[in-house]
């Protein structure tokens, strides 16, 4: 079981409290209108595949029901941290420093 810890609510709950939502920080399109269909296939599908810490989106669906931000090695499938939804991305030499 994975645990997750919400940065908003300040608990660490069980996954099924959490809604997976994707990679975190995709850029989305200035001018949606003035995108191409290879650019919106880019957009909607094309995903990094990292074997390690992977910047991802979720949801605290049961609780308060806000966005938030994670790093999680995919390899051992440990988060590394949370971070609210619009804070900057962690620094990640400082986080895996820690798991070693």
């Amino acid at each position: 079981m994975l645990l997750i810890h919400c940065p908003y609510c300040n608990e660490t709950l069980p996954e099924a409290e959490f809604t997976y939502a994707g990679e975190a920080h995709v850029v989305r399109p200035e001018q949606p209108s003035g995108q191409s269909d290879e650019q919106w296939e880019e957009f909607l599908f094309i995903r990094t595949n990292v074997k390690g810490p992977h910047y991802e989106r979720w949801r605290h669906f049961h609780g308060c029901g806000r966005f938030f931000n994670a790093v999680r090695d995919t390899v051992s499938d440990k988060f590394l941290t949370t971070y609210e939804a619009d804070a900057p991305r962690p620094d990640l030499s400082s986080l895996t420093e820690r798991q070693k």
